[in-house]
């Protein structure tokens, strides 16, 4: 991979990747930038401008001055444009799935993945500029008729995370685009050239460039900034919980409307009655592919302690075979950046430390395929106290943590102990226990017999405490955060007919 970086970077995207703001490429005011760096090789593969306030300012001054060009653009023909789009990025899949690639660190099958169902989701939104539906309904007084329209916030404020960096342009940019909103993107620092390249495709699709802006920079710089602006009417952000609470207070501040994907701390539950090989396979996945760098990862793998020992034998086996790297044939790849996979050590042996048993992998590969880059061994860890750190914490990594229980009680019971409340999965053969789980788990999201992961476009997805503010994006429940609903009733004197 290291010779493809440095033979294919310069075709793929520029030695600085700029903003692009009114439909034109453009560097920080200041002419600073910061290092992007290879989650394979560690070596620098571009470089992105580092915008700052006044820049970001500025780019939502042109939108506001704009945004009525958008808005008034019919629905349908808003998604006829989006189709354009989605058109366009399925005839450059390629080249956006080896960005992807590149930036990431993940296989470029995985990358490709992602491409694609980032299309998916923009075709569905697409069509809903057919379906923008408010209602109709009746009147408690005579000669009144009441109804509902759905209109554009304004100026939609967007802020993604760098894991599925695809998905996560597509989740937040067609569904604000298709509800008539201008769009300024923060892209992540970890995958600028992403969006860059998003941004170039929409407008060669026909978007019209004074509606959709990117800004690349810091989280605290570029992404306070288009929190803090007034003139952001929406904000939607994916990514910490504890950056999500900062976002949430100073949106709170001046009322701004505001949707938040937070992270997880996902619950997998084994019953005594599981396929336990299928089990075995889901929670390998959950827990390990993206390289964990999931908000909905299968974390907290919880399993009937009758069935413990064997689950966890195969589980091991299973585990100890993955392929690390960032080629088809690999299982996962690197950790997104060198800050994250300290940060997840840290973690792993702080609960050491405290107890808890290290049965597989906790340690960063150092052998020559993967000394220079932020490769973390598939790890799996027992006997952890259920308030240790570790239990409570995401940790965003290819880290699963195993959890004995006598039973069905039980397992709820500890499944359901957590700030979190995003996904959760349970493995079992019985209807009623699979039932029960799914009405009175904790999450925004359960499941029966697969992953913790795998929402389809056309369903909501969010969570509850720690993991959200209890909206939800994709579906058409994201209509909700990028429109206004406006009351309105029509008076008939009968006199003048």
């Amino acid at each position: 991979m290291d010779s493809l970086v440095k033979k294919e970077k310069k075709i793929l995207f520029p030695k600085i990747i700029p903003n692009w703001i009114s439909g034109k490429e453009k560097l920080s005011s200041t002419g600073k930038t910061y290092k992007k760096l290879s989650p394979h090789s560690g070596e620098e593969i571009s470089s992105l401008t580092r915008s700052t306030k006044m820049d970001v300012d500025n780019c939502i001054s042109d939108l506001v001055e704009n945004k009525n060009i958008w808005s008034n653009t019919p629905p349908v023909e808003r998604g006829h444009i989006l189709h354009k789009i989605c058109n366009l990025l399925e005839d450059n899949q390629e080249k956006m799935a080896q960005i992807v690639h590149l930036e990431t660190g993940k296989s470029l099958n995985d990358a490709l993945g992602e491409t694609k169902g980032a299309i998916s989701l923009g075709r569905f939104f697409a069509g809903e500029g057919q379906r923008l539906y408010g209602r109709t309904t009746t009147s408690g007084q005579k000669d009144k008729y009441a109804m509902t329209v759905r209109q554009p916030c304004g100026v939609a404020g967007l802020i993604i995370a760098a894991n599925t960096p695809i998905a996560n342009v597509a989740w937040k940019v067609f569904p604000a685009l298709i509800c008539g909103n201008s769009c300024i993107l923060k892209a992540p620092e970890d995958t600028p050239a992403v969006a860059w390249y998003f941004a170039k495709i929409a407008f060669e699709a026909g978007l019209p460039e004074s509606c959709f802006s990117v800004v690349q920079g810091l989280g605290e710089e570029c992404g306070g900034a288009i929190v803090e602006n007034r003139n952001v009417d929406v904000l939607s952000f994916t990514g910490s919980t504890a950056v999500g609470r900062q976002i949430s207070i100073k949106a709170a501040e001046r009322l701004a409307k505001l949707s938040l994907e937070l992270g997880g701390k996902n619950p997998l539950v084994v019953c005594d009655d599981a396929d336990i090989e299928n089990a075995v396979n889901w929670v390998n996945l959950s827990a390990f592919s993206n390289a964990g760098q999931r908000c909905a990862a299968g974390s907290r793998i919880i399993i009937f302690e009758s069935i413990y020992e064997e689950f966890k034998s195969q589980l091991i086996e299973r585990t100890t075979k993955l392929s690390v790297g960032p080629n088809n044939g690999d299982d996962l790849g690197p950790v997104i950046n060198e800050k994250q996979l300290h940060s997840i050590i840290s973690s792993i042996e702080l609960a050491a430390s405290q107890g808890a048993k290290i049965i597989s992998g906790g340690f960063r590969l150092d052998d020559e395929d993967h000394k220079n880059g932020f490769y973390l061994s598939p790890t799996i860890i027992e006997n952890i106290p259920t308030n240790a750190e570790i239990s409570n914490k995401e940790l965003f990594g290819p880290v699963a943590q195993l959890y004995k229980v006598k039973n069905y009680e039980e397992a709820l019971k500890l499944a359901n102990d957590s700030n979190y409340g995003l996904t959760a999965c349970i493995h079992t053969k019985s209807f009623d226990r699979a039932y029960h789980f799914t009405q009175t788990i904790h999450s925004g999201v359960a499941v029966v017999n697969a992953g913790t992961y795998g929402s389809e476009p056309h369903m909501p997805f969010g969570g509850t405490g720690d993991s959200g503010n209890g909206s939800r994006e994709p579906g058409t429940e994201a209509l909700d955060v990028y429109t206004e609903l406006k009351d309105i009733y029509f008076n008939v004197d009968q006199s003048k007919l």
